[in-house]
């Protein structure tokens, strides 16, 4: 194996592999990973075999720790379709040698989990057990399976009635000042704010005008509720939910969600509502989570790992 040090130089081959591999998805894509490069040193790595690219290592480095990644909901080796394996092993035992020359303590993997996948591609996990990785953290996500759904709880099934005869409309939106104000002050009443600023998110959906959308429901030019949606193709995730107090009434959110789930996305494999843990996954909302199971949800694990890199056995 050889593993080279991630510069703008492969950033085109980077993101070829990345669209040809089984478990990639847009966010690796070096135009997502590198918007918020200021605030992360990136570590990232290419791995070669013969010659070709084999996988790729998202990552940045902080305080002698390598995380991958840092930026992101997940990280993980992204892999070819090629690879088998006894060369995942061969890999991993490459990039941990790789991070220890560079005297890095710890390397944290946050596996992406397997609905995200376009091909099984779970390798990854039986080398972290091989290398004496341990479970540091899970997250609980909320997730639903199109083909099917459970059906919405009552309360759920009577906001979709109410607005449908209100005349609510879902509509796309490609503009996201306006609903990022909203976003903004709702999330102000929990005292936090969006991950990404205005700024980042518009240049973001530029960038990946198919996979960042945004709906709203309105009644004539009132907004009373948006989601903003990531489209992983086979899994739709909703990045983003506001209600305005007037939405909140009506339940314009459960509307917006059913009519993503039996309209605009019903062709795909999963609709996902996100994580409702807390304090590194050791707390659950379960005011949260059950507004999601009222929608048909049900949980996936987000697995957090760490690697010793001066404690893990040879293969």
């Amino acid at each position: 194996m050889e593993i080279l040090r991630y510069d703008d130089s492969l950033k085109s081959k980077w993101d070829e592999a990345v669209q040809k591999s089984k478990n990639g998805v847009f966010l690796f894509y070096r135009d997502y990973l590198d918007y918020h490069k200021d605030r992360f040193n990136d570590h990232s790595l290419v791995i070669l075999k013969a010659g070709k690219i084999c996988a790729l290592f998202p990552a940045n480095e902080k305080d002698k720790e390598i995380v991958s990644h840092g930026g992101l909901t997940f990280g993980s080796l992204i892999m070819s379709y090629d690879v088998k394996a006894v060369e995942v092993l061969e890999i991993f035992e490459s990039v941990i040698q790789y991070y220890r020359d560079k005297d890095i303590n710890k390397i944290t993997y946050k596996a992406v989990p397997s609905i995200f996948h376009k091909y099984p591609s779970e390798e990854d996990l039986y080398a972290l057990f091989r290398f004496n990785a341990k479970l540091v953290r899970r997250d609980l996500s909320s997730v639903v399976k199109l083909d099917n759904k459970i059906k919405f709880s009552e309360s759920k099934k009577q906001a979709v009635t109410k607005c449908e005869k209100l005349g609510i409309e879902v509509v796309e939106n490609n503009d996201l000042e306006r609903y990022w104000s909203l976003l903004t002050e709702v999330l102000a009443k929990f005292d936090t704010k969006p991950v990404h600023s205005l700024k980042e998110i518009t240049r973001l959906q530029n960038d990946f005008p198919e996979n960042i959308r945004l709906f709203e429901a309105k009644k004539g030019e009132d907004l009373l509720a948006g989601i903003l949606i990531y489209d992983y193709q086979n899994v739709v995730h909703t990045q983003y939910m506001a209600n305005s107090q007037e939405g909140r009434k009506i339940g314009a959110l459960d509307f917006i969600n059913h009519k993503l789930m039996q309209e605009v996305f019903s062709n795909r494999e999963y609709y996902s509502f996100g994580i409702s843990t807390e304090n590194q996954g050791l707390d659950l909302n379960a005011g949260l989570i059950q507004q999601k199971e009222m929608m048909g949800s049900r949980g996936i694990a987000i697995d957090f790992y760490a690697i010793s890199l001066s404690n893990n056995i040879k293969i």
